[in-house]
């Protein structure tokens, strides 16, 4: 009988939050020990599943997450025509199932990995979830030594052409199992100030692990801003359907 080899995929438990996309060989598990333990302290234990030697475990303390390097291009052919980079293999970084609190350094460790095989493949990473490329360079910005909101949830801006409005969103929160954020300010307004209460309450979320309810209120930053939960809806800004909650700054007092 013809003993098939097992196919390395993420589980669907885990969905990936990263594609690294490189030429060559996949860096050896030791390279990437070496590396990360360097940054970051360690240990890291990489622990290769039953039979496939290109899927593995990887561990710092309580955080783990799943690595595959590279992907079966059965699985993928059709992934990397959408991505249209110039790469002939790609693997996949998802983190582990966690609790709500873990899940912020859980992100971090996955993000560190992603980090780690970008550097030793000299390759590109895409973030899925918020449709980001990050080359080896684009790394240098982001240390990744403790957990920053900003590393991992982007605030974008856009028009709502049929309301005449400025459109500023969170990108990312999706990733800790939370819906995420938007605010609508007539044009013209400056929307810094929009950035930071959106910012502000992405980093709340991220420690709660919960998406309020419509009508409530909820106080974020160090002043203690008031906020509502105005709306809840589904768009899809960056080509995958989220969710939304629409959030109204409440008047001090």
């Amino acid at each position: 009988m013809r003993i098939r080899k097992k196919t390395p995929k993420p589980s669907a438990r885990r969905p990936p939050l990263y594609f690294v996309g490189y030429r060559g060989a996949a860096p050896a598990t030791d390279e990437l020990k070496t590396w990360y333990e360097r940054e970051y302290g360690g240990p890291l234990t990489i622990r290769h599943e039953a039979g496939s030697a290109e899927s593995w475990q990887a561990t710092h303390g309580p955080w783990s997450a799943h690595v595959v390097m590279p992907l079966p291009m059965s699985h993928v052919a059709d992934v990397m025509k959408q991505l249209a980079w110039e790469h002939d293999v790609m693997g996949a970084v998802a983190p582990s199932l966690t609790s709500p609190r873990d899940m912020p350094d859980t992100i971090l460790f996955a993000a560190r990995l992603a980090k780690g095989l970008t550097l030793l493949t000299q390759g590109t990473a895409h973030d899925i979830t918020t449709n980001q490329y990050v080359n080896p360079s684009d790394w240098q910005d982001r240390p990744l030594t403790h957990f920053v909101a900003d590393d991992h949830i982007p605030i974008m801006q856009g028009d709502d052409e049929q309301s005449h409005r400025t459109w500023c969103y969170t990108l990312g929160l999706s990733k800790f199992g939370v819906d995420e954020l938007e605010i609508f300010l007539p044009p013209g307004l400056p929307d810094q100030p929009i950035r930071d209460l959106l910012r502000e309450t992405a980093d709340e979320l991220t420690r709660t692990g919960q998406s309020p309810k419509v009508g409530s209120h909820i106080r974020v930053g160090l002043l203690g801003q008031s906020i509502e939960i105005a709306n809840h809806r589904t768009a899809a800004p960056a080509g995958r359907m989220l969710s939304f909650r629409e959030i109204r700054p409440l008047p001090s007092g």
